[in-house]
């Protein structure tokens, strides 16, 4: 005795004006909508103000009875996210090297392919440059994305961020008139040590993060520390690769003791605090035994 075939009627209506853009009748295997917009840019839901179905979910197993309507919308052109984070971070990289090598109609005629007196603007541009090829490679051969696409319009106003702040940044430090930190050599030295004591941390949680998900899949797991010492703060933060990151423009704002640097430091905590309360949420929404100890980007405080 074979099982019975349970056909259904779907009805797709615009999430905006609900009007109706298509009726399917006795569907049995998932129906693809509307294939003149590839499946990247569909959002289909249960509700127009809902959040949008994953392509995992099965239609039998929906809230649904026989007869279903979806609602659905079109997110507009998409790009994939690895492509997103290549522009983002190549432009910083090669706007800093620009006012680095002070190339003309920077600063003064005088001053075109001429170096700096202080050997800071050396190690902050090292720093800088580090920075920005370590997040190219880890978007290359580390970063495993649940989501494979973004709003094509998004892009412009990312680059603008880093792509601006990248400019005003290399602007005043590589600046002929720059002058060093207060507190010389010291001060320099500890800021180096945060920096890079924090870049390994921020390494050491993207590659902790990719071992949670096998290639290919989306399956989400709770971040536990493993036995790399830098990944423990898993302890009390939900985020720990937002808490390495903010701690890495802290030691270069100290490095170079400019203000463009500290804003950049603070609108870049404050859009990561936004993201990890977030994804904290998203966590002890999914998980019942998440663990409650944890913050979502600063021990006890945040």
């Amino acid at each position: 005795w074979g099982r019975a075939v349970v056909f259904f009627e779907v009805e797709i209506l615009d999430a905006k004006t609900k009007d109706k853009l298509c009726f399917l009748d006795k569907v049995r295997p998932p129906p693809r909508v509307y294939p003149q917009w590839y499946p990247a840019r569909q959002s289909i839901r249960l509700d127009p103000k809902g959040k949008s179905l994953k392509d995992e979910d099965v239609l039998q197993q929906l809230p649904v009875g026989t007869t279903a309507t979806f609602y659905f919308r079109d997110l507009g052109a998409q790009i994939s996210w690895v492509t997103v984070f290549l522009t983002e971070y190549t432009g910083p990289l090669i706007i800093y090297l620009l006012f680095y090598f002070r190339v003309p109609f920077i600063y003064a005629p005088k001053y075109d392919f001429t170096t700096s007196k202080h050997w800071v603007v050396h190690l902050a541009c090292m720093c800088h440059s580090f920075h920005y090829v370590k997040r190219l490679l880890e978007t290359l051969f580390v970063h495993r994305f649940s989501h494979g696409t973004m709003p094509l319009r998004n892009i412009f106003k990312n680059c603008t961020y880093y792509w601006g702040f990248a400019a005003w940044m290399a602007y005043y430090i590589n600046h002929p008139l720059y002058t060093p930190p207060m507190y010389g050599e010291q001060q320099v030295t500890i800021a180096l040590m945060i920096f890079l004591f924090c870049q390994i941390g921020n390494f050491s949680i993207h590659i902790a993060l990719r071992n949670l998900r096998p290639p290919g899949s989306k399956t989400r797991k709770i971040p536990y520390p493993t036995k790399n010492p830098f990944t423990w703060v898993f302890l009390l933060v939900s985020c720990p690769n937002y808490t390495y990151e903010l701690g890495s423009w802290l030691g270069f704002t100290m490095m170079t003791q400019c203000l463009p640097v500290a804003f950049f430091t603070f609108v870049g905590f404050v859009q990561m605090t936004v993201w990890a309360k977030g994804k904290h949420r998203s966590y002890l929404k999914e998980f019942r035994d998440y663990p409650t100890l944890r913050s979502p980007i600063l021990p006890f405080i945040l």
